[in-house]
Parts: structure tokens; sequence; C-alpha cells
């Protein structure tokens, strides 16, 4: 029988568990995937937690993860990927595993790592998402807070590739990588905003706020409209006025993985790749995160 990783109670790192499953069957339009890199993301973290359960409850046991890069060793009717294809997509009924299920499989291009495709599935379609519900135009200035973020850092390349002037907040480490991207990069914390005006005096149009510090009242100070602001991680938005951006099936964009492939494929997407674990390590990955001793993205190898 396959390995997979579950956990049985909210708790600690500690809680994930390598477990013996039953091999997943694809339904109509789905493929099951050998599954080669599994991303890890915040979200997983707060799950696990039970700090979501409020909103999110789980139905132990839980086998978490949605991010997924393999190859398709079988393909339910209708699916849009053959037996022997590498895609990625987000994984059905959990990632964290050596078999996975996914039900809109993307052809992964051979330029790109297992591992990338994997990291790129969530916080791409965040980043894509949150600029095409912004709306910034090329010969607009952009600010983007959170810029050494991964969702902060797929979305400054973004803009940037489409003409926009792009100015990101960020921590001391990130600045010179950010600037190395195109964008003009400004130390986050205290007086940032200052620092914005300074290195921006033609002004602000929009703000994508990917880092939830607390920014949005000057946010919207510097472009003069609420509606040229919105985040991903401040959960005081509609008290300014603020547009905040869940990802719910409503709002997701498909389209946005095959742009984001085909960037990373013709080398004009980078997305760091701060550690990588075996599938075994999940909890280590997870405390590893939980206390900062990683930096970037990070995926499971099965």
């Amino acid at each position: 029988m396959p390995n997979a990783i579950t956990y049985a109670s909210y708790g600690g790192p500690d809680v994930l568990t390598l477990t013996e499953v039953d091999t997943p069957e694809p339904g109509p339009g789905q493929v099951r995937i050998k599954v080669r890199a599994a991303s890890v993301n915040p979200l997983d973290l707060k799950l696990r937690s039970g700090l979501m359960a409020s909103v999110r409850p789980a139905q132990f046991p839980v086998r978490p993860g949605f991010d997924v890069a393999g190859v398709v060793d079988r393909a339910g009717e209708g699916a849009g990927a053959a037996v022997g294809d590498e895609i990625f997509g987000g994984a059905v009924g959990g990632g964290y595993a050596e078999y996975a299920l996914v039900d809109r499989p993307v052809p992964k291009p051979e330029q790109v790592s297992f591992e990338t495709a994997a990291a790129l599935v969530t916080v791409g379609e965040t980043a894509f998402r949150g600029l095409h519900l912004l709306g910034p135009v090329a010969g607009e200035t952009l600010l983007v807070h959170g810029g050494g973020g991964s969702v902060g850092t797929i979305a400054v390349q973004l803009a940037v590739a489409r003409g926009i002037t792009v100015v990101t907040t960020a921590g001391d480490d990130d600045l010179g990588r950010l600037t190395e991207l195109g964008a003009v990069a400004v130390r986050y914390g205290d007086g940032w905003a200052d620092r914005v005006r300074a290195a921006a005096p033609q002004g602000v149009d929009r703000v994508f706020d990917t880092s939830g510090a607390g920014v949005l009242a000057e946010s919207v100070a510097l472009t003069g409209d609420a509606a040229r602001v919105i985040t991903i991680a401040d959960s005081s938005a509609a008290e300014h006025g603020v547009r905040f951006t869940s990802g719910g099936p409503a709002e997701r964009f498909e389209q946005a993985l095959p742009e984001l492939s085909a960037l990373a494929a013709a080398g004009k997407l980078d997305l760091p790749i701060g550690a990588t674990y075996p599938l075994a390590e999940a909890s280590r990955a997870h405390a590893d995160i939980e206390s900062r001793r990683v930096r970037g993205k990070v995926v499971l190898l099965p």
C-alpha cells in the first residue's frame, strides 16, 4: 500500500504521521499521479493547528496538502491528461502522498522542475489573481507589500513583465534580490510610507498587500482610493474599505498556471525553493517553517 501523511487530531507538527493508505482511484475528469513533489503552504499549518477550525472544521483523519507535481499513471474518463504525462496542479483529497488525484492537470514544461511546478500552484494563482482583480496597467506604479514572500516575489515579476513600475517593501535580506527582479525595493517597518514616497516621487497608483502587516490605512492614503488597494493577508480589510481576496472557488483563475509555467520555462519567473524534505519528514518541515529556520518555499519529495 502507498504512503501518505495524515493527522487524526489538531496539534503541533508531531501530529503528522506517515500512514499506509488505499491507492486513490480517479473519477471522471481526474488523473492519478505518482507524486514527485508536493508544496507546503502556510494554510497547511493553520489547518493542522486548528487555527481555522471555526471556518474550516476538519474531517479526521486529514490528508494535508494542495499543490502537487508528478507523472500521470491513471486517467479517468474525459481527463485532461494521459498516462505518462508530466503535470502539476491542485490535489483533490490531499497532496502529501505518494499518489494523488488532480482534476485540472496543467502540463509541466520540460524546463521546469517538479519542485518548482508544485511550488507555483497556490502562490502563483494568488499573485495572478491579486493583480487581475487590482488591475494595474503598463505605465502605472504598483506597490507590493511583502515582496520577499513567495506571493510577493511572483507578483513583482508578473507586474514588471507587464510594463508596470513596481515598488516593493521587504526585509533587508531580500532587497538586493528584488532589485535584480526589476523592482525598486525599500525596507519594510516603521517609516515605510516615507521610503516609498521617496522611491516613487511620481506617486503610487495601486497597492497589493501580501504581508498583512497593518499597512492598509497608509496604503489607502498613498493611492487616495481604497478601491486601488487589495489584500490577501489582512482581515481588517473591510474596516478600510479594501477588498480582501481569499481564493475561494468563485475567485480562482485557472488560466494562471499555464501562463506562469510558460514564464518559468522561458526563464522569466524565479521562485526560490527554500528547502526540500522527504515525505516522511513532513513534521520536521512544518516545525522548521514555524520556527523560521527555513526561508522560501518548502517542498516534500515522496
